[in-house]
């Protein structure tokens, strides 16, 4: 939101630089996005149409001639359709630095030649000038500027662009933000006038209003102003609204906009002539509803939208937008002004239904006071006595079918002194409430009783009022103290640790983590799950998905990864070696879904060499079982593989994680099938892990093992075995001598002189015993007995 700070000035005196008062703000939570200089302008000034003519070579041109004061005239080339004889403009001579309104990047004017004729500079529009988004028509400086003067004297301000955060509704207005610096800087808000004298027939007989639905209308107020002349607004009105980023209309739509920016109350002003019966009826809309807005869009409705209608149809979308058949003309004579409070999340979903978030839906869908209306009503009613020659009717017509009550809230001293860890007095308590606007009373011994004002919705408890009293004396001026109280004790969270530790193990181990949305689509699954499964289980569906991209909670992970590493591959050979860390949500029959915490990750590409290039074999089972590995060892755990079967999977080379005889997860290339639904043209390898299954195997305390003092004796060993025997087996064979400290595969063969359907099997085995050194003998009697135990479980012969 934009606040010209020459407008914030007329409800409180700013005593501080606007860099200093941008800072003050937003140390106390009223964030300064941008402080915007607005009127920095070079050979810019103001000018005088004196003459138009038409443009020899092009129907849509004119010839504008302009005084720009010391008697000087221009001649130059001007396409907007509002620009006439008599009109104060802005000028940019050659030179003059402007906002390109078609790029809106900035730019330097130069002289140019346009359809045949030189034009010897430019009327400006506000986009031009970086006041505003309007380049249609030019901007149009009032009857009292003098020519010659340069622009800067006349609209230079600067402009506070707020970030506000959402639960601050009453920052939406100029004078909620000058509340905020009259606190901070200690002076006073001076309130707009809302007196004006009543000459009109009384408002209560004229018209009527009903509201149907009292739970998304808590309030309607309806004011009627008779004898309007449709015309512009004063010069200082439409400067505010240009300076906020508006494009004045005419003085009655420009008075309702003016105070919505200044009080932060969305009006619509009706033509009261053109509402049937003069009933207004607030009402949910009918299925199927259909109604032309004021923008000339068209839209069909439905039964959860609150609509503002006559005796006949709908003439509003309530808090979003006015309908085309009761909008004010040239011809109105007779307004009604509407002042109401809608239900927020119900004016939020309407504006983003159809698609028409406007500047009144921004701020109803806040949560406005029940209080507002009245007072924004009646300001509005005073401009349009004072600026549109209107009569205002005796009354206005309130319909408030749940009064709403003011806000106490009681605050006490030890509660106060707790968070904030300092004892302000209580004079300073009051100081700083009274100056945003509460009423504080002091309850002896030990408590305030504070008044909420009304435009402070988001006030309910005491700790809000605490944050009132922090924010505005300095979160830097809070001291800062030891923590009080018992430290809570360590809550073991296994799963979480084992997360993390895993999570370690692979970025250790040279993969990339990657973060997906836990919601997809059924498509996405498809295409990694075998047929027939999402049939017979179905995965479990959002109710009101924002796409159908997010329609389904993922069952598997795997699609993520291969999908992002789709994105991800070039037109080289580089490894890519990607993981994530998340949960599944497995359906479960009448019951909700089993959150399993899974651990998934893809290797793809040719290994690099010592410089880092891709030169190596290609990346398989053997590259994911090595990363698989290095977790593993992280935890302390061994693993075996098994040779298994998964439709996402090739054949053969494929297998089953097991940790202490418990299936823990799977490995293997990807079926080139699978692969080629993303799009990916080369191996892959993948592997998943179920933490929740390897879980129960994580020892939560390592038990210390000393290194024996005594040498080991390291030999090799090569057995011959039928191929379907895995090297695995062979292993736990080996590993259950007493005296083996440890044993790998450093070898597997198959071919001439090994027999048909026989392969070689080599092992690297180390022999350590804890209290002696190992003789020759003692080596070769284990060595014996391993081999014993071979031949009899795995039909094993020693290799020659």
């Amino acid at each position: 939101m934009r606040v010209p700070l020459r407008w914030l000035s007329e409800y409180v005196d700013l005593v501080l630089d606007p860099e200093e008062l941008a800072r003050r703000l937003t140390t106390a939570g009223v964030e300064v996005g941008e402080i915007i200089a607005a009127g920095d302008w070079q050979n810019i000034v103001v000018g005088e149409v004196v003459k138009l003519d038409k443009h020899p070579n092009a129907d849509r041109l004119t010839l504008p001639t302009v005084d720009i004061g010391g008697g000087e005239q221009r001649q130059v080339v001007c396409g907007a359709p509002n620009i006439a004889v008599g009109q104060k403009i802005a000028y940019a001579a050659v030179g003059a630095r402007l906002i390109d309104g078609h790029s809106g990047e900035p730019t330097v004017l130069r002289k140019a030649k346009i359809r045949g004729v030189e034009s010897q500079g430019m009327v400006c529009s506000e986009k031009e000038l970086g006041l505003g988004e309007a380049h249609e028509g030019i901007l149009v400086l009032s009857a009292e500027a003098s020519v010659g003067t340069p622009l800067s004297d006349v609209l230079g301000d600067t402009v506070f662009d707020f970030d506000l955060t959402p639960n601050r509704p009453d920052l939406f207005s100029v004078l909620g933000i000058a509340r905020e610096v009259a606190a901070l800087t200690g002076q006073k808000v001076r309130d707009p006038s809302i007196q004006y004298e009543e000459k009109g027939a009384a408002a209560k007989g004229r018209a009527k209003v009903t509201i149907a639905d009292p739970d998304l209308c808590p309030r309607y107020v309806g004011a009627i102003i008779d004898g309007v002349k449709i015309g512009t607004s004063p010069d200082w009105m439409q400067e505010c609204l240009t300076a906020a980023g508006l494009r004045p209309i005419n003085n009655i739509v420009d008075i309702t906009n003016y105070v919505m920016l200044e009080m932060g109350q969305p009006l619509h002003a009706f033509d009261y002539d053109r509402l049937a019966r003069h009933h207004i009826i607030v009402r949910r809309a009918e299925a199927g509803e259909k109604m032309e807005l004021i923008d000339g869009s068209k839209h069909t409705f439905t039964n959860e939208m609150l609509m503002i209608a006559d005796a006949e149809r709908s003439v509003a979308v309530a808090g979003v937008m006015g309908g085309f058949d009761s909008e004010v003309t040239d011809d109105t004579k007779t307004v009604l002004l509407e002042a109401a409070n809608f239900n927020g999340p119900n004016i939020r979903r309407t504006s983003q239904a159809l698609k028409a978030r406007t500047d009144a839906s921004t701020r109803f869908e806040k949560g406005l006071s029940e209080h507002l209306p009245p007072i924004a009503a009646a300001r509005a009613v005073k401009l349009m006595v004072d600026h549109a020659g209107g009569r205002a009717a005796k009354g206005i017509i309130d319909e408030h079918p749940g009064k709403a009550k003011e806000g106490r809230v009681t605050v006490t001293m030890e509660r106060l002194i707790r968070v904030l860890g300092m004892e302000p007095s209580t004079a300073r308590i009051r100081e700083i409430l009274s100056g945003l606007g509460f009423g504080a009373r002091w309850m002896p011994p030990d408590r305030f009783v504070v008044r909420v004002p009304y435009w402070r919705t988001d006030v309910s408890i005491a700790d809000d009022v605490i944050e009132e009293i922090a924010r505005i004396e300095g979160y830097d001026q809070l001291p800062t103290s030891q923590l009080r109280g018992q430290i809570p004790e360590l809550v073991p969270q296994p799963r979480r640790d084992l997360r993390e530790r895993v999570r370690d193990a692979l970025a250790n181990a040279g993969m990339q983590e990657i973060i997906t949305y836990s919601l997809t689509d059924m498509e996405s699954l498809q295409k990694v799950l075998p047929k027939g499964e999402l049939a017979v289980t179905p995965p479990l569906r959002v109710s009101n998905p924002l796409s159908r991209q997010w329609e389904y909670a993922r069952t598997t992970l795997r699609h993520a990864l291969l999908d992002t590493l789709a994105s991800n591959l070039r037109g080289d050979q580089s490894l890519i070696s990607l993981f994530e860390m998340g949960r599944v949500y497995l359906p479960r029959e009448d019951d909700l879904p089993n959150e399993a915490e899974m651990a998934v990750g893809v290797v793809s590409g040719r290994e690099p060499d010592r410089w880092g290039r891709p030169t190596g074999d290609a990346a398989g089972f053997y590259a994911a079982k090595s990363r698989l590995a290095h977790v593993f060892s992280a935890l302390r755990l061994t693993a075996d593989y098994r040779e298994a079967t998964d439709s996402a999977y090739l054949p053969g080379r494929t297998a089953e994680v097991f940790v202490g005889g418990a299936r823990v997860g799977l490995i293997g290339e990807v079926h080139p099938q699978v692969a080629e639904r993303f799009d990916i043209g080369r191996e892959v390898a993948m592997f998943e892990v179920d933490l929740d299954a390897l879980l129960p195997h994580v020892s939560e305390v390592v038990h210390f093992q000393p290194v024996s003092p005594y040498p080991a004796v390291e030999e090799d060993l090569a057995i011959v075995v039928a191929e379907d025997v895995p090297a695995a087996r062979a292993l736990e064979l080996i590993r259950a001598s007493n005296l083996v400290a440890n044993v790998s595969v450093f070898d597997v063969y198959s071919g001439d002189p090994i027999a048909a359907g026989k392969k070689s099997l080599a092992f690297a085995i180390s022999y350590q015993a804890e209290g002696k050194t190992l003789s020759d003998a003692d080596v070769a009697k284990e060595r014996r007995r391993i081999v014993e135990r071979l031949q009899r479980e795995l039909a094993a012969e020693l290799r020659a």
